[in-house]
């Protein structure tokens, strides 16, 4: 397994493809409590656009894209219209009495991997890339969580987010988290 930067149509193919396979809407209750789920879903176009302005970040096994985590700036915030309102939130929170809108943040739009890795340190590979690549431009590492993807919250808090905001939309009620990225 390698831990990259996505680079070809396919790799952002392979994502859409797992993204599907874990869309909350494609899964039964028992599956969203047991493996989590992703809420949003995205076009090649949008995932081409959001890459080129930070690369997202994959887990290739065999050819296969078996992991990713999305990367969004704000200066593509309006790329995908049902995340202006997360964008337009964060404008709005402060953090250590500061507005996060003041800071240098990058916001993680979406991570997933395939079931068949869950559990082998998948997910804080990710992070950790995120972490090499994306440490020097960005202070703070944000996303919002579902406070019902309670496996998705417990695995964020174990690579060391934290919680800074909860509210609820019309979606659903989200947790707002924050890495840092350096101190």
């Amino acid at each position: 397994m390698t831990i990259k930067i996505a680079e070809t149509i396919t790799e952002l193919e392979g994502i859409l493809a797992l993204q599907q396979e874990n869309l909350k809407s494609n899964l039964t209750i028992e599956q969203q409590q047991k493996q989590g789920f992703v809420t949003v879903e995205h076009t090649l176009e949008q995932l081409q656009i959001l890459n080129a302005v930070e690369p997202h970040i994959i887990a290739v096994d065999e050819g296969l894209v078996i992991a990713y985590a999305l990367t969004m700036t704000a200066a593509a915030k309006k790329e995908i219209p049902l995340l202006v309102p997360m964008f337009e939130m964060f404008e709005k929170i402060k953090y250590q009495g500061k507005p996060l809108l003041a800071s240098d943040y990058y916001v993680m739009g979406q991570i997933c991997i395939h079931q068949n890795y869950t559990g082998k340190g998948v997910f804080r590979q990710l992070y950790d890339k995120h972490r090499a690549v994306f440490a020097p431009k960005f202070k703070y590492f944000l996303t919002e969580i579902s406070t019902s993807n309670k496996r998705s919250i417990r695995a964020h808090e174990k690579v060391g987010f934290k919680t800074i905001h909860t509210f609820q939309d019309d979606i659903d009620e989200w947790n707002i988290v924050l890495l840092e990225m350096r101190h």
